[in-house]
C-alpha cells in the first residue's frame, strides 16, 4: 500500500510541475517520470539558464518568431512538458556524468554533451541529437516534430535494461532500437541507429569482461546485428561481404536464423530471387515480417 501511495505522490507532484511550467532539476526522478509517459527527456545544463535563453518557434500560421527566453515562456513551457520530461541539470552532476561517457563515445558526442544546446536523451541519459549542431538559434517546433517521441514500442527493453544492465539486456535494447529506427523519417534514422549502437558496444563489452560458456556465440551474435544498421541505411552490399567473410564452420548453431535473415533479407532487396528462396524456410514467421519492412525501406 505504501508503494502506491509513494507512486501517487510522484506522478501528483509531476502533474503539479508541469502544470506550473517549472522545469525539473532531479535528472534521475526525471528520467523516472520519461519511462512512465512513454517519452523522452529535454536537458539543458543549469549554466545555460543563467542567461536569457532565446529560440525560434513557429506559429500557427507557419511563420517563425524569435522567443526571447525559453525558460520564462509561459506559451512554450507547456508545449515541452507535452512532449518531453524538461529538466535542467546541475553543474555538480557533469564530473559524474562525463566519467560514465569517457572513452566510450565519439568527439561529436563528447561535443554535444558538453555544450549549451538542448540535448534529447532517452531515460538512461544517451543523448539522441548528437548530429543536431544549431548554427544559430534552435528551433523548439523542430525539435518537437522530430524528437516528441513515443517510446511505448521500447518501453519494456527500457525498462528491462533500467532494471538489471546486462549483456541481454543492453543487447535487446539495442536490437529494438534499430527496429525502431525503421519507422523514424529517413533524416533521423542514422541517430536512433547510433543510439542503439551504444548499448550494443556496451553488450560487447560485457561479453569480453564478463566471459560465460557461450561467449563466442554472444560476440557473434553482437556482430550479427551490427551488420543490420547497414539493412536500414541502405547498404546492402555491405552486409552480404561481410556475411561472406564469416567463416560457415565458425558459426554457432544458436545464430543460425539470424544469418539466414540478413541473406534472405539482402537477397531479395538485390533482386536476387533465387538466393533468397535457399534461406526463406529457415527464417521465422517475425523475422520474415521484419525483412519485409527492411526490403520496403530499399525499395
Amino acid at each position: 500500500m505504501n508503494n502506491l501511495v509513494i507512486r501517487f505522490l510522484f506522478l501528483l507532484f509531476a502533474f503539479n510541475l508541469s502544470h506550473s511550467q517549472a522545469w525539473m532539476t532531479n535528472l534521475d526522478i526525471a528520467q523516472n517520470l520519461a519511462i512512465t509517459q512513454n517519452k523522452m527527456v529535454l536537458m539543458v545544463w543549469e549554466e545555460s539558464t543563467q542567461y536569457p535563453y532565446g529560440v525560434l518557434a513557429n506559429d500557427d500560421t507557419g511563420k517563425t518568431v524569435f522567443i526571447e527566453n525559453l525558460f520564462e515562456s509561459e506559451i512554450l513551457s507547456p508545449l515541452v512538458w507535452e512532449h518531453f520530461v524538461p529538466v535542467i541539470v546541475s553543474e555538480y552532476k557533469y564530473a559524474d556524468l562525463y566519467e560514465d561517457i569517457k572513452d566510450k563515445r565519439s568527439q561529436k558526442y563528447i561535443d554535444k554533451f558538453n555544450d549549451d544546446s538542448i540535448k534529447i536523451m532517452d531515460v538512461n541519459g544517451n543523448i539522441l541529437n548528437v548530429s543536431s549542431d544549431p548554427e544559430n538559434f534552435q528551433n523548439i517546433t523542430t525539435i518537437i516534430n522530430d524528437y516528441a517521441i513515443n517510446t511505448e514500442f521500447i518501453a519494456p527493453e527500457l525498462i528491462g535494461y533500467n532494471t538489471k544492465k546486462d549483456f541481454y539486456s543492453a543487447y535487446y535494447l539495442a536490437s529494438k532500437y534499430l527496429d525502431f529506427s525503421i519507422y523514424m523519417k529517413e533524416k533521423l534514422r542514422p541517430e536512433f541507429i547510433d543510439l542503439g549502437i551504444i548499448y550494443l558496444n556496451e553488450a560487447s563489452n560485457l561479453v569480453e569482461t564478463q566471459p560465460t560458456d557461450d561467449q563466442q556465440a554472444l560476440a557473434q551474435r553482437v556482430a550479427l546485428l551490427d551488420l543490420q544498421q547497414y539493412l536500414i541505411l541502405k547498404r546492402p552490399k555491405k552486409v552480404l561481404r561481410q556475411l561472406k567473410k564469416m567463416d560457415a564452420e565458425s558459426l554457432e548453431t544458436t545464430n543460425e536464423s539470424f544469418v539466414a535473415f540478413l541473406y534472405y533479407t539482402v537477397y531479395k532487396i538485390l533482386n536476387d530471387e533465387t538466393n533468397a528462396a535457399l534461406w526463406e524456410s529457415k527464417i521465422s514467421s517475425v523475422n520474415l515480417k521484419k525483412a519485409q519492412l527492411l526490403i520496403n525501406l530499399n525499395s
